[in-house]
């Protein structure tokens, strides 16, 4: 799917910036009982549901001012995986929500409320899944063990500093790291980058946390040390360390310790999975490489037979035809791979944006119907689906899909970029408004937000039930900011 991409930058401290980055995670509860206990620890410095409240503040302005990816096939292979793991995971009090930062860095940061940002190049510098999947593992255990929390507990025991302040500027170099360090180098938030990052005891209860989780999950629990050799080798390479080094130092005492943990569980035959190297070459197709130089790596790579998964490679190859207007070429390329997996949803989204992309608007619906019919809300084939709808001018069943999955997933901002693309083809002003109204809500910006629904307010005319409704909705929209800023 190729919609409204966001690649902002951040422009300073976030007040609410309340995060931090982590690493990777282990769930090992051999010894449970001695596990700090979700909801107890820390309760005091920060309870839950102010975590969460601030969790939430922080993702509307991830949205807004860094570059989130919003790609429906890499959010749900990464929400999938994710979840995998946190099924195995203890003392888990609310969803985790897994998102993607277009970002070259071999990094990936955990913060409030159960959000874990990963950045594109981690995946693809990830040997394996099991690799990508003992990050994501280490990030929950050091969400379900609270150590942000109890860190700010033990920093508000020493000094009254404003923790908010001091940690806006690192989560400005998590997700994007030369703008996030020039930040904390005009403020205190460089000295809060070396009083708040995960203690030792932090990582090492990460660590043996995750590569449990990693072994409970059905994952290879050697990926930990695997990924960590990669880190070390990155670290060779290059004279500055990788972003996630500079927050997590790797020892080699570390390394050792992973894989005595990994040694002590059963050895694990995980087989390739098609779906981490699909979504890997889409990755490097779409993010990573540049149009001509993605062509010509594929290429290569389809001819030679370099890829673990062959059928990775012609996907990826298949992407870059597109990325480079050779539609015919990228067409001939899928029409093998769909011929074998015929349900697969990175096939049938590339598959619609070639259709797309040659006036074929008939023929996209056409093939998404009957998929879509057994999986109504699935997000690749909705948000496809509707986008092909408005295409071919098809608003009103457009805005069906999209308000129907929008009762199960308020939080994603395509469906309602793609609501108010729909509203204003078909000259439906005031819920044009109302939908923006709701995309700068999902990026924070309440006043923004107000605005459009004001304007909406004025297209309703007569309507006294629309009014009503527009007036609860502004009046919601101001007391969350007012709650935020009483935090």
């Amino acid at each position: 799917m190729r919609l409204f991409a966001r690649t902002l930058r951040f422009s300073g401290l976030l007040t609410l910036g309340l995060t931090l980055a982590a690493v990777a995670q282990d769930g090992t509860f051999n010894n449970k009982n001695t596990l700090p206990e979700i909801g107890v620890v820390a309760s005091d410095a920060l309870p839950l549901d102010k975590e969460l409240i601030i969790g939430d503040a922080v993702m509307r302005q991830m949205r807004a001012q860094s570059p989130v990816i919003a790609d429906p096939l890499l959010d749900e292979y990464l929400q999938d995986l994710g979840n995998r793991l946190v099924a195995q995971a203890e003392n888990v009090k609310f969803p985790f929500k897994f998102f993607w930062v277009n970002n070259n860095a071999l990094n990936a940061f955990a913060f409030f409320g159960g959000h874990i940002g990963v950045h594109t190049g981690l995946i693809f510098k990830s040997k394996s899944e099991s690799e990508l999947a003992s990050v994501l593992a280490h990030e929950v255990a050091h969400v379900t063990q609270r150590h942000l929390a109890r860190r700010i507990q033990s920093q508000q025991r020493s000094t009254p500093i404003a923790i908010a302040s001091m940690l806006g500027g690192i989560l400005v170099a998590m997700a994007n790291p030369q703008a996030g360090m020039a930040v904390m180098q005009t403020g205190q938030a460089a000295s809060a980058q070396m009083q708040i990052d995960y203690t030792r005891s932090n990582e090492q209860e990460a660590d043996r946390i995750g590569i449990a989780m990693l072994s409970r999950a059905n994952f290879d629990p050697e990926g930990a040390a695997s990924f960590f050799s990669t880190l070390a080798e990155e670290y060779r390479l290059v004279s500055r360390p990788p972003a996630r080094l500079l927050s997590h130092p790797l020892t080699e005492t570390r390394i050792a310790d992973a894989r005595a943990r990994a040694s002590s569980y059963p050895q694990t035959h995980v087989p390739e999975s098609l779906s981490f190297h699909l979504a890997r070459a889409r990755v490097m197709a779409r993010y990573v490489f540049e149009a001509d130089y993605a062509l010509d790596y594929f290429k290569a790579a389809v001819e030679k037979n370099t890829f673990k998964v062959n059928q990775a490679a012609q996907y990826g190859l298949a992407l870059a035809y597109l990325r480079a207007e050779k539609y015919d070429k990228a067409e001939e390329t899928l029409s093998v791979l769909l011929q074998q997996r015929p349900e697969n949803l990175f096939y049938l989204d590339l598959a619609t944006d070639i259709s797309l992309a040659k006036d074929q608007f008939a023929e996209a619906i056409e093939r998404l119907a009957p998929h879509l019919a057994r999986t109504p809300r699935n997000q690749v084939l909705a948000l496809n689906q509707a986008n092909a709808m408005i295409e071919a001018g098809q608003y009103q069943n457009a805005i069906a899909i999209l308000k129907d999955f929008l009762l199960v997933n308020n939080q994603h901002q395509l469906p309602y970029q793609l609501l108010t693309e729909a509203y204003k083809q078909s000259r439906q002003l005031k819920d044009m408004h109302q939908s923006k109204a709701e995309t700068f809500a999902l990026y924070g910006a309440y006043s923004r937000a107000v605005d459009e629904l004001q304007h909406a307010y004025n297209f309703a005319k007569e309507n006294h039930l629309e009014k009503q409704k527009i007036r609860a909705r502004i009046k919601q929209l101001r007391e969350e900011e007012e709650r935020l800023k009483r935090l």
